[in-house]
């Protein structure tokens, strides 16, 4: 009995191990988009249904990592990439700026390329008209870019990083195999996305790389939400690409692909497409040129070690 309660509890450190906390918040976040899906769809496409069920999102994320921090891990919540300070406002709005750059990138390399063209402008299925439905797309791609941040990153990495460091390995080795991992499962996830393609999944691979690595190199999920947000929405809302095989309701530009598929990605939108790869790079190169000017280039070494809340103030 006492080899079996083992498997499931770490005495040393009094809470579930690893993978069971990861299974618990994995399965949480899952159920939670579940609900948002069945709200969203049950109330209505309202632009204030909309606004509103991402409101709820992101509370519900927020406060499925704060439950998870006081009474799974044990922790404080800001161990999640929440040290908030100035510095993390500033990344932040980097953040903010380097996605809609990489975006514009793309944007900009298929239009010259001849592979896009822009057809009309304001496009939207609500009621409203686009000025007013375009903050439901604003508020919906903060939600998703937070509660992904959150999961993905600042919970997976901080919980895989503990871990392979309690199995004796170095703490470069273990938040690099955290790391690797994570971007993993971040590929995987999406791979039941509409028009879904192993493309796609590697490019998501990738986009995890370049997500995570600002919090492997700060402890704070700043710039990847920054990041993350604004992709999403120059992506979907402003250039008027799929977003990970969905396609926006409300964007400023409706455009025609017609470009080859390997590297435009098609239907999927640009993640499936190996432009995309290119302009991930630059978006690494960016993030590392970007720490290295505002303070030393190198790895987060506490995301390894585990605090209990209770040692906190």
């Amino acid at each position: 009995m006492h080899l079996m309660t083992r498997w499931f509890w770490n005495f040393d450190q009094h809470r579930l191990h690893t993978f069971w906390r990861l299974w618990i918040n994995f399965s949480l976040f899952l159920t939670l988009i579940l609900c948002y899906e069945i709200v969203t769809h049950s109330a209505g496409s309202s632009p204030a249904n909309a606004v509103i069920g991402s409101i709820l999102y992101l509370c519900g994320g927020l406060g499925l990592a704060w439950l998870m921090s006081r009474f799974i891990d044990r922790r404080s919540f800001k161990d999640y990439g929440f040290h908030l300070n100035q510095q993390w406002g500033t990344d932040l709005l980097f953040g903010l700026f380097l996605g809609a750059f990489l975006l514009s990138g793309i944007f900009l390399t298929e239009i010259t390329a001849g592979w896009v063209s822009v057809s009309s402008i304001n496009l939207t299925t609500s009621p409203l008209p686009f000025w007013l439905a375009f903050p439901g797309s604003v508020f919906g791609f903060t939600a998703v870019g937070v509660n992904e941040e959150l999961v993905f990153r600042g919970y997976q990495i901080k919980n895989l990083a503990e871990a392979a460091s309690g199995l004796k390995r170095g703490p470069r080795v273990a938040i690099a195999s955290a790391f690797l991992i994570s971007s993993a499962l971040f590929g995987l996830a999406h791979m039941g996305n509409e028009n879904a393609t192993p493309v796609s999944s590697f490019n998501l691979f990738l986009g995890g790389i370049l997500l995570g690595l600002p919090f492997l190199l700060s402890g704070d999920l700043a710039l990847s939400i920054g990041l993350h947000i604004s992709w999403n929405l120059f992506e979907g809302t402003i250039y008027g690409f799929s977003v990970s095989g969905m396609q926006p309701a409300t964007h400023l530009l409706v455009i025609q692909q017609s470009g080859p598929t390997l590297w435009t990605g098609g239907a999927f939108g640009p993640e499936a497409g190996l432009l995309s790869i290119i302009w991930t790079l630059v978006g690494c190169g960016l993030v590392l040129i970007w720490f290295k000017s505002r303070r030393r280039l190198e790895l987060a070494l506490p995301l390894t070690v585990y605090s209990p809340s209770d040692s906190r103030d």
